[in-house]
């Protein structure tokens, strides 16, 4: 199967289980007490794995028949290998390599490419194979590769073994994820306890502190009296831009460079999460940790994100940003909030909700929300 973003995967119950089985992982108290929001949202998820045996595929099944969430799958560049061959020979090789050089890309075995971008994503659960108690190699990769752009996002960890224990595997992830939120204690599903995936999963969900989807962040970029909207990637970047812009409006001169963007310097920086990218028409990124560039044709290069002007044509980008001239006066702002400020539940309605957020008239096995606590229904 050629590496890709798996279609999403249709809304089900959070925690679909019976009473019986979850009593395992509720006590009295998060059966019938637990404070939650009264439309619980858990926010957009990506769930990435990686499965050698398809003991992980399994897994992942049963992840998202309990979880609405996009699903990726990374795939070695090279296909067929035997990693268990000659006393797991081949795979030894690939972890000792990245053993001798961690910081080093070379030292990982090719994946093949991904096209799944973590903008959106506000949680991210891992699920990976142990390999002689390390991380597979291939999710090493992954996560080399595309962890630091998990930066200030929840993540989770899933780890199937036969039955070596997991802390190696824990402390790949923690080196290769260093910036992110832990959801929660690892999962661990091992030959023992196999059987069990359905309940250990749910168990494990209903443990975890998943970040709530919130309104994209907008920023306004006004050149020339004219103002355009701008949607706001999700990292530690844009979060401290939006506190810097709180403060008021930040005015910065740019330059047209390179027949495809303005740019200069910001005044200060800001924390880098930096990938190879090709910046598209309209993205505005971090350049050098302190440099804000703002795109009307595109370039290859190591950026951090920023986000993207809405709705303008690659020429009506050109015009607004004042293409090949110099000395351009931008303002970046917070725009005026249209936000709800707050939001109130009627009691007397009493409805029951989805752990999706979803309304639901006539609730069944599975927990709920109803008046701001979560419920265990077996009907």
């Amino acid at each position: 199967m050629n590496h890709k973003s798996i279609k999403n995967y249709a809304m089900t119950r959070l925690l679909l289980t019976v009473l019986s089985l979850m009593a395992v992982a509720c006590s009295d108290d998060e059966a019938g007490q637990v404070n939650a929001q009264p439309t619980m949202n858990t926010g957009k998820t990506l769930v990435a794995y990686y499965s050698y045996t398809n003991n992980c595929r399994d897994i992942v099944t049963t992840l998202t028949s309990q979880l609405q969430a996009d699903v990726l799958e990374i795939q070695p560049a090279e296909k067929g290998l035997k990693y268990e061959a000659n006393g797991y020979a081949l795979g030894t090789q690939l972890l000792n390599a990245i053993k001798a050089a961690p910081g080093d890309a070379s030292s990982y075995p090719a994946i093949d490419p991904v096209t799944t971008a973590m903008d959106g994503y506000q949680n991210i659960i891992v699920v990976t194979p142990l390999w002689w108690s390390q991380m597979a190699a291939p999710m090493q990769t992954y996560l080399f590769n595309y962890g630091p752009q998990m930066a200030g996002k929840n993540v989770g960890l899933i780890v199937s073994s036969a039955s070596s224990s997991i802390g190696g595997v824990v402390a790949d992830f923690n080196r290769l994820v260093p910036d992110a939120t832990r959801m929660g204690d690892a999962l661990w599903i091992n030959n023992s306890n196999r059987s069990q995936r359905a309940t250990l999963v749910a168990q494990w969900l209903s443990k975890q502190t998943f970040q709530s989807a919130t309104e994209m962040k907008k920023m306004a970029i006004t050149i020339g009296g004219q103002t355009q909207s701008v949607t706001l990637a999700d990292n530690k970047a844009t979060k401290e831009l939006v506190d810097r812009l709180s403060n008021g409006p930040i005015n910065v001169t740019l330059n047209s460079s390179g027949g495809f963007e303005i740019w200069g310097p910001l005044g200060f920086a800001l924390t880098t999460s930096n990938e190879q990218m090709t910046a598209q028409p309209g993205d505005v990124v971090l350049y050098n940790g302190s440099n804000i560039c703002i795109f009307y044709g595109t370039n290859d290069w190591s950026y951090t994100r920023l986000g993207h002007i809405d709705a303008l044509t690659e020429s009506q980008l050109a015009d607004f940003l004042q293409a090949g001239q110099t000395g351009i006066g931008v303002t970046l702002a917070l725009p005026a909030s249209t936000g709800i400020s707050s939001i109130r539940s009627s009691k007397a309605e009493s409805a029951y909700y989805s752990m999706g957020g979803q309304r639901v008239a006539q609730p069944s096995h599975g927990i709920y929300i109803k008046d701001g606590k979560k419920l265990i229904i077996d009907n």
